[in-house]
């Protein structure tokens, strides 16, 4: 397999997707019908290294994601709390209430075990070596801890996090993808597996 750049011209036809989330970000579709393209554009010097140019940038784009996730996870939680403070039920705000106490709490501490994972991925890689476990676990870990914390943070906010004058909404639609990018957790988890049974 090879990469090559493809250029845009007859032939080359795409559309623009509407998605759930993301949406600050375009995500289309790409069709080529009897587009020539020259061997010049090829990407690297040499043939059939397309595969092993994409994996090297897997390791990467999970970290990347799970910096995301953390960013989703975080921003959920800054805004319940936020919420918390002011929302009133039976006479005081309902961050004293234990039930959403226990929320914050699991929201917060989920989050900050989201970003050592991503910390400590982003090192791994930074040092040059394999990083495929560490990026498996904190794109694992931290997409879920997005998912969690958007849902907890929905709960906590109530009818308004359904609604789009607060970024609640959002956030739970956003924080699905994460968990399906750059290879779904149920694909992480078996790489983190055959990572632990081959290890020395």
């Amino acid at each position: 397999m090879s990469l090559i750049l493809v250029e845009k011209k007859d032939g080359f036809v795409s559309r623009k997707l509407k998605k759930l989330g993301y949406r600050g970000i375009d995500t289309g579709e790409v069709q080529l019908e009897n587009v020539k393209v020259p061997t010049s554009n090829l990407i690297g010097e040499i043939e059939g290294k397309g595969l092993k140019q994409i994996l090297a940038g897997l390791e990467l784009g999970r970290i990347n994601v799970a910096a995301r996730g953390v960013g989703v996870a975080r921003a959920s939680l800054e805004d319940s709390i936020e919420y918390a403070k002011i929302r009133k039920t039976f006479g005081k705000p309902i961050s004293e209430h234990q039930a959403i106490q226990i929320k914050l709490a699991e929201m917060a501490t989920k989050l900050e075990a989201s970003r050592l994972l991503t910390e400590q991925a982003a090192k791994a890689y930074d040092s040059g070596n394999r990083s495929d476990l560490q990026a498996g676990m904190a794109k694992l870990f931290a997409t879920e801890t997005a998912l969690f914390n958007s849902t907890e943070a929905m709960r906590i906010h109530g009818g308004f996090g359904y609604s789009p004058e607060y970024n609640i909404e959002r956030y739970y639609r956003d924080a699905p993808l994460l968990a399906i990018g750059e290879g779904t957790n149920e694909l992480q988890k078996l790489i983190i597996a055959k990572q632990l049974v081959s290890e020395d």
